[in-house]
């Protein structure tokens, strides 16, 4: 990637944001990485007796220089800085599933009550119901008609749209981006190594000709990335054995843990039972689990935008004032959907 299209992916990535008045702490290396790491106090090993507690920053690319950095620092350390970094990706991801299950749960209460939804509440449930594959186009607005189907649809939707156990996002995106060294990481922002057909996405290396056009998809920045591995295990029918375990467990008041959950994921790769054992291995040996019940510290959201030098550096960190003076970000913002 040249180095005008990496500022420019850089550039639309920090635009997409819900709001332009954020910090955005521009890193030119690995050791202003960690140093930035230290000073939030978000490097080093945690207690798991206590809550962790995650700094509201989110990266916004994959430097195409972390496939060699990576190569050449120790493991932990390699590891380490991708959890540290990853975690908040996912955890915002969280946040947006917990505010449209409080917005479905009070639709599905308006509903119970006899009254009737206002135009922009239908509307949004329509729109969710066919996201989360429970109506297609062409059915949803024929759902309106049937109250009975219509409040069954929005149980569906609660039922699949539920809270991802962080350390099990951690640990799949480690196992399938190579901690984010992978070609797809580095090129496509791809961390789950989710594939796509028609024509889209990057090729794999060796890529099967008996499974048709497979490709994997690739991502303006990494959240894109995280958004659509929730969408996948919400949606689609291949993962409905973890949807179904995810539910029995908390209908028997038992913990919905990484580890737990993993076991529904037997589907997510050809490798069956052994990519099961493996992601539970990855979890266990890293003490994934401790991100499972993390919560947000109390400060506003930040951005993390990473270069390949100091010179660059600067160039960007003049570039993003002038889109932010010149309003330029806002008009970005009204295109995209990230809140």
């Amino acid at each position: 990637m040249c180095p005008g299209s990496w500022f420019a992916s850089i550039l639309l990535a920090l635009a997409a944001w819900p709001a332009t008045g954020q910090e955005v702490v521009v890193l030119s290396n690995l050791d202003e990485a960690i140093g930035w790491l230290e000073s939030e106090n978000w490097w080093g090993a945690e207690k798991h007796e206590q809550q962790l507690q995650v700094p509201y920053a989110m990266i916004t690319g994959i430097s195409p220089r972390w496939q060699n950095t990576a190569q050449q620092i120790p493991v932990t350390q390699k590891k380490e800085v991708f959890y540290r970094f990853m975690l908040p990706l996912i955890m915002h991801a969280n946040s947006m599933v917990l505010d449209r299950r409080a917005r479905l749960t009070r639709i599905r209460d308006t509903m119970a009550s006899g009254h009737r939804l206002e135009p922009e509440d239908l509307d949004w449930l329509h729109r969710t119901l066919v996201v989360l594959r429970i109506a297609d186009e062409d059915s949803v607005t024929k759902l309106s008609g049937s109250i009975a189907d219509l409040y069954e649809s929005v149980n569906q939707a609660l039922y699949r749209l539920d809270v991802i156990p962080a350390g099990l996002a951690l640990g799949q995106a480690a196992y399938e981006s190579g901690y984010g060294t992978s070609r797809f990481a580095a090129q496509g922002n791809a961390l789950f190594g989710q594939w796509t057909f028609g024509g889209k996405g990057l090729v794999p290396e060796q890529q099967r000709s008996s499974l048709g056009d497979h490709r994997i998809a690739s991502f303006r920045w990494p959240f894109d990335s995280v958004r659509a591995y929730f969408l996948n295990l919400s949606a689609h029918p291949a993962y409905e054995d973890f949807r179904r375990l995810r539910a029995n467990l908390k209908a028997a008041g038992k913990p919905v843990t990484s580890l737990a959950l993993a076991d529904g994921l037997i589907r997510y790769s050809e490798r069956g039972q052994e990519y099961v054992d493996t992601l539970k291995s990855i979890i266990r040996v890293n003490g994934l689990d401790i991100a499972d019940h993390a919560v947000f510290r109390d400060e506003p959201m930040r951005f993390l935008v990473a270069t390949e030098n100091e010179a660059d550096a600067d160039i960007l960190r003049d570039r993003i004032e002038a889109m932010r003076s010149s309003g330029e970000l806002e008009g970005i913002i009204a295109r995209m959907r990230l809140d």
